[in-house]
C-alpha cells in the first residue's frame, strides 16, 4: 500500500473487502502543515487510507483512519482525502464506508484542519440520500468525528475499546467515566441511539458485508435483488404467536429467515431492520410489545409509541424511502406512553413518525397484527396516510380505543344505574367492538383492504409488493418538508 504501513488501519480494509480487491488513492498524500514542527513528523497517508474496493463484487469507497499517525487526528490533508472518496462514490453510485479510529482534529493544524472538517461534513450531506454511507468506530471517535459519524445513515461501535462522544465523559458537568461512560458503545447504542449494531471487529465487518449486499448502490439503483430459493407461498403456522414479538415474525416470513435488525437495543418496543422478500430487500417497521431469547421471554413491553421508538422509526422510514426501499409494517399499538417525561416529546417524535410514512413514496404494505388503536395506530402506517395495501389478522382490532373502555364512557349513566354492571359493560363492549373495533367493521369500511390468516402472511405481503413494483406517485412541488 504504496506510502501506508501495513497497520491496523489497512488490516481492516482488508479484512472488510473481498480479497486483494483495495486500491489505494492518495497513498503519497503527507501533511504538508509546517508549524509547530509539523515539518519534522512523519505523516505517512497523513493517518488516513483511502481507496476502493469490492464487498461480494459490489463496488465500495473505503477509508480507514490510522492511530498510529498522530493518533488519527483529522489535519487538511486526511479532510481532503476523505472528500475526495466521497466525491468519487458520487460519481460512480457506490456506498462508503468509513473506519474510524481519530484522537479528533489535528490541533497543529487548526483552521486548515476546521475548514477541512467542514469541506468533509458538506461531501456527507451532498452524499446523503444519494449513496448509503457507514460508519465503523474502532478507536475513538469524539468531538467532530462523532457529528460526521452522526450525519451518516449505519453505525457500527466495537463493544469494549470504542469510544464515541461530543464531549468526553469527564467534562461533563457532576460526570465521570467510572460514574457513566456516555462514550461506551453501551450508551451509545442503549441510550443515545446512536449506534445501530455492537459487537467485535470480527462480527462488525460481518455485518457491513452483509449490509452492504442487501442495500442498493445508490438511490437510482436498482440492482439490489437477488434469487430466492424459498417458497413464494410457504405458510408460517406459527406466525400468529409471534404477534408480540414481531422480530420473530419478521424472521419467519423472510427468505430463507433472514431478518437484520437495527437499533435493536435502543427502543426496543419498536422494530426496524430488513427482510427479504422474493429476493427484494424490504425495510420493517414493528412495534413489539415481547422478546424472546432461546425460546424463553426475555422482555415485555406496553403497547404504546414512545418519543424513542418513534424518532428511530421515523428516521428508518426516511432512509428506505430515499433508497426506494419498500417499507412493511406490522402494527399493534394501542395509545401512547404516558408520563410527564415523555409528554414533553412525544406529540414531536409522533408528528415526524407520521410525516415519514404520509412522506413516503415507495411501496407500503401495512399488517395489523394486533391492536391499532386511535392516532397512534394511525401514525403506524395507516390507509389514511396513504399505504398502498392494508391487512388485518382476523383477531385483530382496530379503532379508536379498546371495547370495555369504549363502553364506560359511552354507557357511564346506564352502567351507574345497572344491577349487574359488569354484565352490561360486557354487552355494549361486545356491541361496540363488533361496529366499530374489530378488523371486519374497519375492513368494511375500507380502511382495511382484506382480512388475512396470520399464517398467510408471507404470501399475501409478496403478492402484494409484487403489485406495487412499479409503483409512481408525486408529491407537491416544494423544495423539502420542515417537518
Amino acid at each position: 500500500m504504496s506510502n501506508s504501513a501495513q497497520t491496523s488501519a489497512s488490516k481492516r480494509i482488508e479484512a472488510l473487502l473481498d480479497e486483494n480487491s483495495f486500491v489505494e488513492v492518495g497513498g503519497f498524500i503527507s501533511a504538508r502543515a509546517t508549524d509547530f514542527n509539523m515539518t519534522e513528523q512523519e505523516t505517512p497517508a497523513d493517518g488516513v487510507v483511502t481507496g476502493y474496493g469490492t464487498i461480494d463484487g459490489n463496488l465500495v469507497y473505503v477509508y480507514s483512519q490510522d492511530a498510529a499517525v498522530l493518533g488519527g487526528s483529522v489535519g487538511e490533508m486526511h479532510a481532503k482525502k476523505i472528500s475526495n472518496i466521497y466525491a468519487m462514490a458520487m460519481k460512480m453510485g457506490a456506498p462508503v464506508v468509513g473506519l474510524v479510529d481519530c484522537a479528533g482534529l489535528r490541533l497543529q493544524e487548526a483552521t486548515d484542519a476546521l475548514n477541512g472538517f467542514g469541506e468533509m461534513y458538506l461531501s456527507q450531506t451532498m452524499a446523503s440520500g444519494v449513496i448509503p454511507q457507514i460508519t465503523a468506530v474502532f478507536g475513538t471517535c469524539g468531538g467532530g468525528m462523532a457529528v460526521s459519524a452522526a450525519i451518516t445513515d449505519f453505525t457500527f461501535m466495537e463493544e469494549k475499546k470504542a469510544k464515541l462522544f461530543v464531549n468526553s465523559p469527564n467534562a461533563l458537568d457532576g460526570n465521570y467515566t467510572a460514574k457513566c461512560d456516555t462514550a461506551s458503545a453501551a450508551f451509545q447504542s442503549e441510550k443515545a441511539g446512536l449506534v445501530d449494531y455492537v459487537g467485535d471487529e470480527a462480527s462488525i465487518m460481518e455485518q457491513i458485508r452483509t449490509l452492504i449486499t442487501i442495500l442498493p448502490a445508490n438511490n437510482e439503483d436498482d440492482m439490489s435483488y437477488d434469487e430466492c430459493q424459498d417458497d413464494l407461498n410457504r405458510v408460517c403456522a406459527d406466525l400468529e404467536g409471534c404477534a408480540g414479538d414481531t422480530a420473530l415474525a419478521l424472521t419467519m416470513i423472510s427468505d430463507d429467515n433472514f431478518f437484520m435488525e437495527f437499533k435493536k437495543a435502543f427502543a426496543p418496543e419498536m422494530v426496524t431492520g430488513f427482510i427479504r422478500l422474493n429476493g427484494t430487500t424490504v425495510g420493517c417497521v414493528a412495534n413489539r410489545t415481547e422478546a424472546y431469547e432461546d425460546g424463553e421471554k426475555a422482555a415485555s413491553y406496553d403497547a404504546v409509541l414512545t418519543t424513542k421508538g418513534c424518532e428511530k422509526a421515523a428516521g428508518f422510514i426516511a432512509f428506505c424511502d430515499a433508497f426506494n426501499i419498500p417499507v412493511l409494517t406490522l402494527v399493534n399499538v394501542k395509545g401512547y406512553k404516558a408520563d410527564l417525561c415523555s409528554e414533553k416529546t412525544i406529540a414531536k417524535a409522533a408528528g415526524r413518525l407520521t410525516y415519514a410514512y404520509a412522506n413516503a413514496t415507495v411501496p407500503k404494505v401495512t399488517v395489523v397484527a394486533g391492536q391499532a388503536y386511535g392516532t397512534a395506530g394511525l401514525s403506524m402506517g395507516s390507509k389514511s396516510l396513504g399505504t398502498d395495501i392494508v391487512y388485518a389478522w382476523p383477531n385483530a382490532s382496530v379503532g379508536m380505543m379498546d371495547a370495555n373502555a369504549a363502553a364506560k364512557i359511552m354507557y357511564a349513566k346506564e352502567i351507574e344505574r345497572a344491577d349487574n354492571a359488569a354484565a352490561l359493560i360486557a354487552e355494549k363492549a361486545a356491541e361496540y367492538s363488533k361496529k366499530q373495533s374489530s378488523a371486519l367493521a374497519a375492513a368494511k369500511r375500507g380502511y382495511v383492504d382484506d382480512i388475512i390468516e396470520a399464517a398467510d402472511t408471507r404470501k399475501r405481503v409478496i403478492a402484494a409488493f409484487e403489485m406495487l413494483f412499479t409503483k409512481r406517485e408525486d408529491r407537491p412541488a416544494k423544495k423539502h418538508g420542515t417537518v
